[in-house]
Parts: C-alpha cells; structure tokens; sequence
C-alpha cells in the first residue's frame, strides 16, 4: 500500500458451515446447511459445496434441500460460534486497536498505525490470515484498501481464503469492470433503475455526470458517484469511541405490510441497546430511517428526557417516531418501504442520575434486569437465541423472514 489509510475487511468465510465441517470431519467436502428444519425453516449458513448448488443464506430450508437433497442439515449452535468469533476478535484487537465490528464474523481493522509494529498493511493482512488459521482452523477471506468501501469490496473478491489488495492508483482499474451490484445500497430493483440507464457497470456509473445521477436518484446517485470514484472517508471505530450507534436493513421488495416494518424496527432497537450496553454507553437522541422503493430517503429523531441505555425506552421512541409517520404525522402516510433503520446518537457515559420516584425506580430497575437477562443469553447463545415478541426480521434482503441472527 501506498502512503495514507491502510484498512482491512476480515470476513470469516461461511462462517457458521465451516465451525460445522471443523468440529465434524465427516462434514469436510460435503454440502452442509446450517438452519432449521421446520415448516419455517431458515437457512443460517451454506457451505462453498451447497452453494454450488443455488444454496444461500436467507432460503427456507425446504428450497435448499430441492436444490441440493443430499445436503446435510445442522441445527445452530450459536455459543460455539461465538467463542471461535472472540478468538478471531482477540487475534484481530493484537494488530490495531481499532477494530469495528460488522457481525460476529467480519470487522473492519485499521492498521495505518500498525506498520511500525508489523510491517506493511499486506504483510499485516498475511498474518492475520495466518493467526486465524493456525489458531482456530478455519479461513478468512480479507481485503486491503485506502478505505472501508474499497476494502470490504476486496474481501468479496476471491473467497474463500483470499487476500485482494487495491491499491490506491488502481482503484479505477479494479472498480470500473465491476458490475452496479458491487455498490453498497444497490439491490435488484437499484440494478433495474440504472440498467434502464444504460449504467450496467460502475466505470460507466464513473462517467455520468454527478448532477445526472443526482436529478434521476436524489441523494442517492450522489452516493453511487462517490462509491464509483472510489470515495469513502468514514472512519473505523470502535463502539465505545462512537457518536452513534445504529442498525439497518435494505430489503430486496418493498415492504408494504407496515407491522413487518414494526417487527423489523424492533429487532434493531434490541440490537442498539445492547451495544449500548456492551460499552457503557447512554443515548440521548432516537433516530429512525425510511426509505422508499424510489430511494427517497426521510429520517424522524426525538430526545429522551433522560440519557437510556434500556431497550424497551429506545423500542417505544422508535415506534412513536414510526406511528407517527405511518399514520400521516409531520408530512407522512405509509409507503411501501425499501430500507428500516433505527439509530442512537448523543451517547454519553453514566454518571450521577438524577433522583427517582419510588414507582420509577422499581419499573427501570425491572427494565434493566430483562435486559442484564436477554444480554447474558444472547452473549451465551448469540444474537436470535432470545428476542421480544414481534422482532422478526427480513433475512439477506431476499423477502424470506425468520428470527434475527
């Protein structure tokens, strides 16, 4: 890599099958399925081997088994996927301390200040892969570029077990071939919309003049111009150095059933206040993103009398900022939705509160214990283990729906 940013994108490759094909030799070269098998069965992970088959994550089980029978299905075992994640976590935190968590398998590491340690940022990224293999037995795929977009980009380029680096003078060498789909925020019906264009590969999206992009797609084409140049300059950090911290999902159809929204939006909140717990964070403000098949994007933000760190707090200012929109409120009527996000900011550290009310006191201090619960069972079984009634959520984007994960 050349002077300025160095990143890393660490993606475990088909994390969960591959955990199952290490602990299982027999699983080794056969097509595994990690999900459920019931009536709604969803599947989790597909090892490289399914996935040859049209096998993918996201899929009911069922379609799965059609397109690949002789797969084998095995259930989840989320507290052995995550002692192998906080291996990888720990191996990666030895190399930079800034790590940002994507999921329980993947994180961006900067490693700009790493070099004087360990050498350049490839030879960093060589012995990541290395560590991760001699230590745990499985492979990461990892890419390494100037910036987060480009790196995450790179990562998915050669897996499984690959390492693809950008360099800063090739980046339009690398990205101009690549078809539209490689863009963050473009799904199926983004794909159409440029296609009907002409724009089928990110060079030509490259060669369109901003305010084309602009007039067609609002913010959005703006995005897509600096995502094809190559432009990325969001930092990566670490949950306790964050300004916010925020969930959300794009779906691959439009949601028009506004309690599948609700269900989404749900999950989220849970997921926000426990990263905001993780680190020992507060939040002051909720922010909830819509946005809609035409990529019009709307965001509705409140403030919390009191600084939170409570998932139930966090769930009802969402909702309410939600209803609130749905039901006609501020300019809004429901719409079908593309993309849900939900989102804190103004986060502080805990310190002295203020004095409560007896009936107050008992019902945060209720509050407060149903979270230390679903917080201790997620830590033990994973995220999905436990959730509140009505968080489901969309799974891959593909409009195939089953408990978060």
């Amino acid at each position: 890599m050349n002077a300025g940013r160095a990143i890393l994108h660490v993606d475990m490759d088909a994390f969960f099958a591959s955990v199952e094909q290490l602990d299982d030799p027999e699983l080794k070269g056969r097509p595994v399925l990690v999900g459920g098998t019931g009536r709604r069965g969803v599947v989790a992970a597909a090892s490289y081997e399914a996935r040859e088959f049209g096998c993918r994550s996201a899929q009911p089980t069922a379609v799965a088994l059609r397109l690949c029978p002789h797969a084998v299905v095995v259930k989840p075992r989320g507290s052995r996927y995550r002692e192998l994640s906080d291996r990888v976590f720990g191996i990666l935190g030895d190399f930079s301390p800034l790590v940002q968590p994507i999921s329980v398998d993947e994180a961006f590491v900067d490693v700009t200040g790493s070099s004087s340690l360990f050498g350049p940022a490839v030879e960093i990224a060589k012995s990541i892969r290395a560590r991760i293999k001699a230590e745990t037995g499985l492979t990461a795929s990892v890419g390494v570029a100037p910036n987060k977009f480009l790196a995450k980009l790179a990562s998915d380029l050669d897996k499984p077990d690959g390492l693809t680096v950008i360099e800063p003078d090739k980046v339009h060498e690398k990205l101009d071939p690549l078809p539209v789909s490689r863009l963050w925020g473009v799904g199926p019906a983004a794909e159409k919309s440029l296609a009907r264009l002409g724009l089928r590969t990110i060079g030509d999206i490259r060669g369109t003049p901003d305010e084309t992009l602009v007039a067609r797609f609002g913010e959005f084409g703006r995005h897509l111009a600096r995502l094809a140049r190559g432009e990325d300059d969001r930092p990566v950090h670490t949950d306790r150095e964050a300004k916010s911290i925020s969930h959300e999902q794009t779906f691959g159809v439009d949601l028009e059933d506004p309690d599948a929204v609700r269900s989404v939006l749900l999950g989220q909140c849970e997921d926000v206040g426990r990263r905001l717990r993780k680190h020992g964070r507060l939040a002051r403000t909720v922010t909830v993103k819509i946005r809609f098949g035409d990529f019009q994007t709307i965001t509705r933000s409140d403030s919390f009398g009191e600084a939170t760190d409570a998932t139930e707090a966090i769930w009802e200012a969402a909702r309410a900022l939600f209803d609130g929109w749905a039901q006609g409120g501020s300019g809004g009527g429901f719409r079908p939705v593309r993309l849900i996000g939900a989102g804190v900011s103004h986060l502080t550290e805990p310190g002295a509160g203020r004095q409560m009310g007896l009936f107050e006191a008992e019902r945060d201090e209720k509050r407060a214990r149903v979270d230390d619960l679903t917080d201790a069972i997620t830590a033990k079984h994973g995220k999905g283990a436990i959730r509140r009634a009505g968080s489901w959520r969309e799974k891959g984007g593909k409009g195939m729906w089953g408990p978060g994960s």
